[in-house]
């Protein structure tokens, strides 16, 4: 029997409930011409009238103006910022690499007032940071020891880690690679180091993933920025290519159309964004983290654990549950690692696993980060969890679930019973 269904939603005869067949649009796309200016927010706008009041709103949004007008001097710091005798002494002590550097817009989220607020911390040198404990070193991770050619760290049989720059826009004051962050005695990565690099990577055709960090290779023209991602797409064995950056949360107006047009030619394309606070999650770092996702950029989150800044359930919860909400995946949760002078930072491991146990099984999975211990010496990420497996009792596994209940799981495949 042939049924013909009307444009009314009628079935031969039949009425029926089910609506007629409605041809819905297409989601419409936008152009990365089309997206609209870059956003503003009320405290953004409010520190730029009071401290920046000759720059116009279109040259705050420029994020060359934002790099160009970075706040580096005491003098300039204290216009904004009442600092601590603790935090000047610091600031007028510190010589060599990772100076004291921050973008205005970063600026304006720092408490004018309160030295322990969680964001002045990270960017704002204190005497702290020229104590030098046991087992700290200036390359922890001895990323030096696996540098075959001058910027390529290759520790990984598959990966490589490839530095193309050696400054950031803002200067986290527990960084990694604080040897060479504006360190006057290393001369930056030149295009002549690139190519050396590159050469490498064409050579060793077991690499299928190269990251591009530094410093941030954000800070790089677009240019740049191109041609390295056009060599590194000509080499046929490279499968995947990563930017890691801290960028989006404190150069938001990086993410120009023009920057999206140029990273769309080169998928796949990953990015690892540094997130430390969900105070980073503004107005402005949320456009432009939604501008790379619908540039069809996974984004990845990359959090160091620190004392006083992120080192409590309830604030890794708020800053995970925000970052999925602007496309964001938790990644790493990273233990900080032992450079000289970040004891201050520096949390006992037990803190880390305390915060996975609170947030597994009370959240959402994808928003469960894995925390990492990037081991020094070069021993590479080695992850981290707590105790589940309580232990056996004959061919029963006993697991301990989120709430610290046991039960027994029958494991007896392949084991004699």
């Amino acid at each position: 029997m042939r049924v013909v269904q009307t444009m009314d939603g009628e079935l031969a005869g039949i009425r029926t409930t089910i609506p007629p067949f409605v041809s819905y649009p297409r989601p419409i796309k936008r152009a990365a011409s089309q997206l609209p200016k870059f956003p503003i927010s009320a405290r953004s706008d409010d520190f730029r009238k009071k401290f920046f009041p000759y720059a116009t709103t279109a040259e705050w949004c420029d994020w060359r103006w934002q790099l160009r007008n970075r706040i580096r001097g005491l003098d300039e710091l204290e216009r904004m910022v009442r600092l601590s005798e603790d935090e000047r002494a610091a600031i007028a002590k510190r010589r060599g690499s990772l100076p004291f550097a921050v973008t205005p817009y970063y600026a304006s989220l720092i408490d004018a007032e309160d030295q322990d607020q969680p964001i002045r911390r990270t960017m704002i040198p204190v005497m702290d940071e020229f104590i030098h404990m046991p087992g700290e070193a200036e390359d922890p991770l001895a990323e030096d020891k696996d540098t075959p050619v001058p910027g390529l760290v290759h520790r990984y049989p598959d990966r490589v880690l490839f530095l193309v720059a050696t400054s950031c826009a803002s200067n986290c004051r527990y960084c990694t690679r604080s040897r060479m962050v504006e360190n006057p005695d290393r001369n930056p990565f030149f295009q002549a180091q690139w190519e050396e690099a590159i050469a490498y990577i064409e050579a060793h055709p077991e690499v299928r993933d190269v990251l591009l960090s530094g410093g941030d290779p954000l800070t790089l023209s677009d240019e740049k920025l191109e041609w390295l991602l056009s060599r590194l797409r000509r080499i046929p064995h490279v499968e995947m290519i990563r930017i890691g950056t801290k960028a989006p949360v404190v150069l938001p107006q990086r993410v120009t159309p023009s920057l999206l047009r140029i990273l769309k030619r080169y998928h796949p394309l990953w990015m690892s964004i540094h997130f430390t606070h969900p105070d980073e999650l503004t107005e402005e770092t949320r456009e432009a983290c939604n501008r790379l996702a619908d540039a069809g950029i996974p984004l990845g989150s990359q959090t160091v654990l620190l004392s006083g800044v992120n080192d409590s359930v309830d604030v890794m919860k708020s800053l995970v549950h925000g970052l999925l909400k602007v496309r964001v995946k938790p990644y790493y949760l990273y233990q900080c690692d032992p450079i000289t002078g970040s004891s201050h930072f520096r949390t006992p491991v037990a803190k880390g696993l305390e915060i996975i146990q609170g947030l597994r099984g009370h959240t959402t999975g994808y928003a469960v980060p894995n925390y990492v211990i990037d081991a020094p010496q070069g021993g590479g990420k080695i992850p981290l969890l707590p105790e589940y497996v309580a232990g056996r009792d004959g061919t029963d596994l006993i697991l301990k679930n989120y709430q610290g209940l046991y039960f027994r799981y029958p494991d007896y495949i392949g084991a004699s019973i």
